[in-house]
C-alpha cells in the first residue's frame, strides 16, 4: 500500500525531475494483409491500423488526466515492411510508406516504426527495393520511422547491406537537405534488434509478437541524477543500491500505465522498456547523471565505467518492477536529445571515438550524432560496421543512427526541434576505409554463436 509520503515523492518526481512515459507504442501484426494486389494490400494496411489504434491517442490522455502522469508520446510499430510488402518495387514501397503515413495521421500517433527490413544474413529482392526506396520515403512522409537490422551474434555482419546503407544515409541526408538532413532522424542501422522496442526509429512489431499489444517506454533521467546527488560522497555499493530503487519506482509507474492502457484499449500487455531516455529539457540529461557520480565531464576518463554502473543498476532495479521487461531498457546516449552530451561535446570532452567505447555498456550506440554532410558513404559505413561488430561481439543491441548534415561542417551545428533537439556537427576520422568495406560478403559470426 502506498503512504503519503511515497505520493509526495512521485508527485515530485513528476513536476521538478521530469519523470514521464516516453511512449505507449502498440505493435500491431500486418502479417494478414499481405497480398500480391498492391491496392488490396495498401487498403487492408490503412484499415487495420485505424481499427486497431482508433482509441490509442484517447486512451493516452484519458490516462495521463487520471493518473497525472505525463505521457509524451503516442506510437504504433508494425511487422517489418520488407516481410509483408511481397512483389512491391521501390516506387511501390515508397507508396506504402506514405500508406503509413497517412494511417498514422488518422489516429494522430506522433510515430509510425516498421518501415524497415531485417538483412543480417542476406538481402532478398524486397529488401533491397525498400532499401532503395528509403530516401524518397523518409522525406515524403512526416511520421514514418526507419530501422534495418544488418548483423546478429548468430548470422554475423552483412557488409553487402552496410556497404548499402552507407550510401543510402547520405541520399536521405541530401534529399532531406532543406530541413537539417532530418530524414535522418528517422533512420536507424540495428544488429541484434529487439522485436519488441516501443522507441523510435528503431520500433517495429516482430513476427513472434501477439496479433497485437501494448508496449511502453519509461524515461527518468532527471529523477536518477536527483538521486545520485543525494548519494554524493557514498561508496559504489550505496550508489548503485541507490540508483536500483530509484528504477524500481520509475518502472512501477510504468507497469501501472501499461497495465490500464492494455484494459482500456482490450490487447495484451507486452513488456516494458525501462531505458533512461534523456531530452534536451535541462534536468532531464544521461550525461549529468554520469557528472554527478563525481565525473568532471562526461567523455571524461572513467564516463565507461560509470555509465557501466549505472546501465546494471537500472536494469536490476527495473527487472523487479515488472514481471515482462523488454525492449532496450538501459541507459541512450544520443547526442542531440541531451544537452548534457551537447555540452560535453562542445567543450571537447566527448569525440566519437569515445561515445563508441561507451556503447560497449549500455543501450542502443551512437545515436543521433552529427557529422559533416561531405563525409564518404565508406566513412559512414564503416562507423556502422564498428558499431555492428560491438553488438555482434558481445551480444547485445547496438545501434547507429547517424546524420550527415548536408552543406555543414565542424563548428556548425543542426536544429531539429522538440525531443530531437539540436546536435554540435562532430568530426570524423577521414581515413578511408574503402577498401576494406568495398569487399562485400558477410563477416562471419563469432564462435560463441555456437550455443546449441
Amino acid at each position: 500500500m502506498l503512504n503519503f509520503s511515497d505520493v509526495l515523492e512521485t508527485v515530485n518526481m513528476i513536476e521538478n525531475e521530469h519523470l514521464d512515459v516516453r511512449t505507449i507504442t502498440m505493435g500491431i501484426s500486418l502479417l494478414d494483409c499481405v497480398s500480391d494486389d498492391e491496392t488490396v494490400l495498401f487498403k487492408k494496411v490503412y484499415d487495420k491500423i485505424t481499427k486497431y489504434a482508433e482509441n490509442l491517442v484517447s486512451v493516452g490522455s484519458e490516462i495521463e488526466k487520471e493518473y497525472g502522469i505525463p505521457i509524451i508520446n503516442k506510437r504504433i510499430s508494425l511487422t517489418p515492411a520488407a516481410i509483408i510488402g511481397g512483389s512491391l518495387d521501390r516506387d511501390g514501397y515508397v507508396r506504402l510508406a506514405k500508406t503509413l503515413d497517412k494511417a498514422a495521421k488518422a489516429v494522430g500517433v506522433n510515430f509510425i516504426g516498421g518501415f524497415g527490413a531485417l538483412v543480417q544474413k542476406g538481402m532478398s529482392k524486397g529488401d533491397i527495393e525498400l532499401i532503395k526506396s528509403l530516401p524518397e520515403a523518409l522525406t515524403t512522409t512526416d511520421v514514418v520511422c526507419s530501422s534495418v537490422n544488418v548483423g546478429s551474434t548468430r548470422s554475423g555482419i552483412n557488409m553487402d547491406a552496410v556497404l548499402m546503407l552507407g550510401k543510402t544515409i547520405k541520399d536521405i541526408a541530401y534529399n532531406s537537405r532543406e530541413d537539417q538532413s532530418l530524414g535522418c532522424a528517422k533512420f536507424v542501422v540495428f544488429a541484434n534488434v529487439p522485436e519488441d522496442n516501443p522507441f523510435m526509429a528503431g520500433a517495429f512489431h516482430g513476427v513472434g509478437e501477439n496479433e497485437c499489444c501494448i508496449n511502453v517506454g519509461v524515461s527518468g533521467p532527471g529523477v536518477v541524477a536527483s538521486a545520485v546527488k543525494n548519494a554524493k560522497g557514498k561508496d559504489f555499493s550505496y550508489l548503485s543500491d541507490t540508483i536500483k530503487k530509484t528504477a524500481f519506482k520509475v518502472t512501477r509507474m510504468g507497469q501501472l500505465v501499461a497495465t490500464e492502457a492494455s484494459k482500456r484499449l482490450g490487447v495484451p500487455f507486452g513488456i516494458v522498456d525501462l531505458s533512461l531516455a534523456p531530452t534536451p529539457a535541462v534536468g532531464d540529461s544521461v550525461a549529468h547523471i554520469l557528472e554527478a557520480m563525481g565525473l568532471e565531464r562526461c567523455g571524461a576518463h572513467g564516463t565507461t565505467a560509470a555509465l557501466a554502473m549505472l546501465n546494471d543498476a537500472v536494469k536490476k532495479g527495473g527487472s523487479m518492477a515488472s514481471s515482462h521487461v523488454g525492449g532496450l531498457s538501459g541507459a541512450f546516449i544520443p547526442v542531440s536529445e541531451d544537452q548534457g552530451m551537447i555540452d560535453a561535446v562542445n567543450c571537447g570532452a566527448l569525440t566519437i571515438e569515445k561515445l563508441e567505447a561507451m556503447t560497449c555498456v549500455c543501450s542502443v550506440g551512437l545515436d543521433m550524432i552529427a557529422i559533416p554532410g561531405d563525409t564518404p558513404a565508406e566513412i559512414i559505413s564503416a562507423i556502422i560496421a564498428d558499431e555492428v561488430a560491438i553488438g555482434v561481439i558481445n551480444n547485445k543491441t547496438t545501434a547507429v543512427r547517424i546524420i550527415p548534415a548536408y552543406g555543414k561542417t565542424v563548428g556548425d551545428s543542426v536544429e531539429f526541434g522538440g525531443l530531437l533537439g539540436y546536435a554540435p556537427i562532430m568530426p570524423v576520422n577521414k581515413f578511408s576505409p574503402a577498401e576494406f568495406v568495398n569487399r562485400g560478403g558477410r563477416i562471419p559470426a563469432p564462435i560463441h554463436s555456437l550455443k546449441n
